[in-house]
């Protein structure tokens, strides 16, 4: 019966140790700026913050998910990860109809709450991806977790150019723009996630030598 080498299950071992700790330091991190973010957003009026903090929201379940199936196999890993590029679909989804709800009814959002709730968001998820990138040439898991962070990374920058871009401009043009995009980089983020997992699920897609099981030599 195939089964790791001794090297190997202590590699594959060491990595699922280390990769729960950064995930329960992520799950912290996002479910506290969830609730932070969503009530600056709503104060603020801004879309783009709103969107964010759901983003918050959703990256907390998703790596909840991801500690729940840690030390399972590899189809197990790769549905949790179909999951939550699922899950990104609705979010982007969801953003682009609140984009547009703003649109239509002409808000402004209040520039400097964007700009210092918008900050603080980006040093956390940057502190968050620099613990994550040690896994994300792994499964599609640790992958699509990567992926979700660099792309929070990315919105945040964006969140603080549109605090700009409705201080200088006085329209809420900016936040409605930045919210769109916002909805569009969780969709393409999606598709890598959804992708990925499909083929671990029908066993397409190789592992590295780290993460695949190698039979026992003899």
């Amino acid at each position: 019966m195939p089964c790791c080498s001794s090297d190997a299950c202590a590699s594959s071992a060491g990595t699922s140790r280390r990769f729960r700790r950064v995930l329960w330091i992520a799950l912290a991190i996002n479910a506290g700026m969830f609730i932070a973010e969503i009530v600056a957003g709503m104060l603020a009026g801004s879309a783009a913050l709103q969107a964010d903090a759901l983003d918050f929201f959703a990256d907390a379940a998703n790596y909840a998910i991801s500690l729940a199936v840690l030390g399972m196999t590899l189809r197990w890993r790769a549905g949790a990860a179909w999951l939550k590029g699922a899950s990104m679909v609705v979010f982007g989804l969801w953003v682009m109809g609140t984009a547009v709800w703003h649109t239509v009814n002409g808000s402004v959002p209040h520039a400097p709450t964007m700009g210092a709730v918008g900050a603080l968001a980006l040093v956390m998820n940057l502190i968050c991806l620099v613990l994550l990138t040690a896994f994300r040439d792994g499964d599609a898991n640790m992958r699509s977790v990567w992926i979700c962070s660099r792309n929070d990374v990315i919105a945040n920058v964006a969140v603080l150019l549109a605090a700009l871009g409705v201080f200088g401009t006085g329209t809420g043009w900016p936040d409605f723009t930045v919210a769109a995009l916002m909805a569009g980089l969780a969709l393409h983020g999606a598709a890598q996630i959804l992708r990925d997992a499909t083929e671990e699920w029908r066993g397409v897609r190789v592992m590295p030598p780290t993460i695949r099981r190698q039979p026992n030599k003899e």
